[in-house]
């Protein structure tokens, strides 16, 4: 009898050891699964932090070496203003001789400027001359174009063709005035004709514009 309650006990400590160990086997994974899940989400919190001020480090790098190139775009500045080219080519005596470099290549495709800067400052002021047509191209349709030519024009160009009429003096005075124009113009056709006692002068060229450089500060999203 004494045998089989010695088997019993011993079979019952058994199987409290066993739940023990159970115990401590499931607590001590559920701990390690918690290590691991925290470990896991600080290594993506470290990662995404340092991508984080990676980019905050990029930025104050090219702010400071925009500050750094600031002074010495001033003094170009301050050196242009001085320019006695600029000063000569200037529209009105109160405008900077810097504006003259804006208006020679200007920020966008104003076909409307081209058109009437064409006929008011290289025919306008020569008297004999008449304005028979002119086209400037516009995607915008921004000019009026008084006949069915096509001028066609790359990116940052705008196309133009004219033809005036008179004298030959009066006809040279016009490709002198382009010549001398602050507007950046190329001239790619020239062509003379004979009508009626009147010489024609037809013209095909094109200007140019540059698009301003936007200086806007963004918003970067950084994704973990």
């Amino acid at each position: 009898m004494a045998t089989k309650q010695t088997g019993l006990r011993k079979r019952q400590q058994i199987a409290k050891a066993n739940r023990m160990m159970f115990l401590w086997v499931a607590g001590t994974s559920v701990i390690v699964g918690f290590a691991l899940v925290g470990g896991i989400f600080l290594g993506q919190k470290l990662v995404f932090n340092e991508k984080v001020l990676s980019e905050k480090r990029n930025t104050v790098s090219v702010l400071r070496d925009n500050n750094e190139v600031i002074p010495e775009l001033e003094n170009n500045v301050r050196v242009l203003d001085t320019n006695q080219g600029l000063m000569d080519s200037r529209s009105r005596s109160d405008e900077k001789p810097i504006q003259v470099i804006l208006d020679a290549l200007p920020a966008d495709k104003n076909a409307t400027a081209l058109g009437s800067s064409i006929q008011d400052r290289i025919i306008g002021d020569i008297n004999g001359v008449k304005l028979e047509s002119i086209s400037v191209d516009s995607d915008t349709g921004e000019a009026d174009v008084s006949d069915d030519l096509v001028v066609s024009a790359t990116d940052n160009e705008v196309g133009f063709q004219l033809t005036v009429s008179g004298s030959a003096n009066n006809l040279k005075k016009v490709l002198q005035n382009m010549e001398k124009s602050i507007r950046a113009i190329s001239v790619t056709s020239v062509a003379v004709q004979s009508d009626d006692n009147r010489l024609m002068l037809e013209i095909i060229g094109h200007a140019y514009y540059e698009p301003a450089v936007s200086t806007d500060l963004k918003e970067k999203v950084v994704k973990p």
